[in-house]
């Protein structure tokens, strides 16, 4: 097995690196694996930040053949609220999603880190949110608006716990 993955400010890599320790697997970041590689690979285990409605980097991995994919998000917003759907749809045909198995990872936010785009997207964001009537906004915006420029991190080592038991049940079904 191998641990992939893509991060802009570090919360996928961190989770990646853990990940990879849990598991005892090799870690590389998306550019540092080519293709053939992953191929290579009996379970790609793929981490992507999630970007303005996006996953970062998983072209890799939806157009490149993988024997058994998992992969791992990580986003400021709950979880536990947040319904990925949409995001999921984008970056997945029918097919690759009903045999991918996905987790999604709470990350956190450093605005004093963010580059001037993501910055400019994430002020319009909080502007749209703010003109919505209060009894119209859902969970992910209350938290924009919550973690509006400060440095959250909600990141814990312990939400890897269900993605590396799926990976080991893999391991043991082989």
């Amino acid at each position: 097995m191998v641990v992939v993955y893509k991060s802009k400010y570090g919360k996928t890599k961190q989770y990646a690196e853990w990940i990879a320790k849990a598991l005892g697997a090799p870690i590389f970041e998306n550019a540092e694996i080519t293709p053939q590689e992953l191929a290579e690979h009996d379970i790609v285990i793929y981490g992507g930040g999630l970007y303005a409605g996006g996953i970062d980097g998983i072209k890799l991995v939806t157009k490149n053949q993988c024997k058994a994919l998992v992969v791992f998000t990580v986003g400021v917003a709950d979880p536990a609220v947040t319904d990925y759907a949409e995001i999921l749809n984008r970056a997945f045909t029918p097919a690759q999603l009903a045999a991918t198995k996905i987790f999604h990872l709470r990350g956190g936010i450093d605005y004093s880190r963010l580059s001037l785009p993501h910055r400019a997207m994430m002020a319009m964001m909080k502007r749209i949110i703010e003109k919505k009537p209060p009894e119209k906004r859902g969970s992910d915006d209350m938290g924009v608006l919550e973690t509006y420029g400060k440095n959250v991190d909600f990141s814990s080592e312990k939400t890897i716990a269900p993605l590396v038991e799926h990976v080991r049940g893999i391991m043991e079904g082989k």
